[in-house]
């Protein structure tokens, strides 16, 4: 009778060929493999019980079934019928079977995750995309891996060294503030591993992107002031590096245009998408122009800002000075007054996302469209109103 020096098991032990003239076993219980002449392993303290996890293998034996017919049963196939569908699920349960995904990684030569990198998580935009985005992973049986730059490049390069570093298959990326160059994403390109851009995208071939229609809602919320009888509007614009900066402001202007109205430079201000920077620009823009009367903010947290900034002046958010924002942060509603704002598409931006990744992930010659544009939502509230 042989006994298996680690687990002390007899019963599963397996001839398993030769190693330098003598007989080697292989333990099924534990997946040991020695020779009767082997170092035994280090003893485990009394009352200490061994590491295993359970595998395949465990179920299979315990049901007298294939390891085959476990592992397709495991993923739902239609092969196997229900009843042993279920004693399989029933008994991966009770011997607590995780899949091991590394191991599966190492046949198939995937990771089964993805990365999200975001600029900050402070906003209710971001925080909501990643929830999203992650049960919709979940779904199709990938792990997300989560990081933020804080509005860096320098740690937006750091993270994504360490998401290539732990072999992702996909990347969703939102740019940070400073990212003025796409460069540093050139290694994921070579290396065969989709980027996908959303939000926070910049216009350069070879990494398609998926954003909010940041053209049609700035024009939108503008003219939406100007129908309220606003017509001296200023604007908080974004980091002049970033295409969602560029194309609100585009809207801003064309906006104005269409209905006759000057632009007039000295009434826009830029910040860098921080809290500080959009207290310092609702300070900056109401310093510098007395007679404005509305704003369109390029985000939401610049125009709570700018509707603070405003209360504290004791002008009327409404009345005196209308403010539109974008994004429909969760704060727009219970802020007082409430922010008319547009809202971002975040379910369906989250979604288009992952739903592309996975598709190119899964199959290379996939065509991510270059673009994908989501239509926004005008939100009207009190602060636009010129009755407060």
């Amino acid at each position: 009778m042989i006994r298996c020096i680690k687990c002390n098991e007899v019963s599963g032990i397996a001839k398993a060929g030769q190693v330098r003239g003598k007989q080697r076993y292989v333990c099924r219980h534990c997946s040991y493999y020695f020779t009767l002449q082997s170092v035994p392993p280090p003893t485990v303290p009394v009352g200490a019980s061994l590491r295993h996890h359970a595998t395949i293998l465990d179920i299979a034996q315990q049901l007298k079934i294939s390891k085959s017919t476990v592992s397709r049963a495991l993923r739902n196939s239609s092969e196997i019928n229900l009843e042993t569908r279920n004693a399989v699920l029933k008994k991966a349960q009770e011997l607590n079977y995780v899949p091991n995904y590394f191991a599966s990684s190492l046949v198939k030569r995937k990771s089964y995750s993805i990365g999200i990198v975001v600029p900050e998580l402070i906003t209710n935009f971001f925080s909501q995309f990643i929830i999203i985005a992650q049960k919709a992973a979940s779904l199709a049986g990938y792990e997300v891996l989560i990081c933020h730059s804080n509005e860096s490049f320098s740690n937006e390069m750091e993270v994504l060294k360490r998401l290539f570093a732990y072999q992702v298959d996909g990347i969703l990326l939102s740019l940070s503030s400073e990212t003025k160059s796409l460069e540093h994403l050139h290694v994921f390109e070579e290396a065969g591993v989709p980027v996908i851009l959303f939000n926070r995208v910049k216009n350069r071939p070879g990494f398609p992107k998926v954003l909010a229609d940041d053209y049609h809602g700035a024009f939108m919320g503008v003219e939406h002031l100007i129908h309220n009888g606003y017509k001296k509007i200023g604007h908080i614009g974004g980091p002049d590096n970033l295409q969602i900066s560029k194309n609100r402001l585009r809207g801003y202007r064309d906006a104005l245009a269409h209905h006759g109205l000057e632009y007039d430079p000295n009434r826009v201000v830029y910040h860098d998408l921080s809290l500080q920077g959009a207290q310092k620009c609702a300070q900056s823009l109401l310093d510098k122009n007395t007679d404005l009367d509305a704003v369109f903010a390029v985000n939401d947290p610049a125009a709570i800002a700018l509707i603070i900034e405003a209360r504290n002046r004791g002008l009327r958010v409404g009345p005196d000075l209308g403010i539109v924002g974008f994004s429909n942060d969760s704060r727009s509603e219970v802020i007082e007054p409430s922010l008319t704002t547009l809202e971002q598409p975040i379910e369906q931006m989250a979604e288009t996302c992952v739903h592309l990744l996975l598709n190119k992930i899964n199959d290379p010659s996939f065509n991510i469209p270059a673009s994908t544009v989501l239509k926004t939502r005008l939100i009207e509230r009190r602060s636009s109103g010129r009755e407060g």
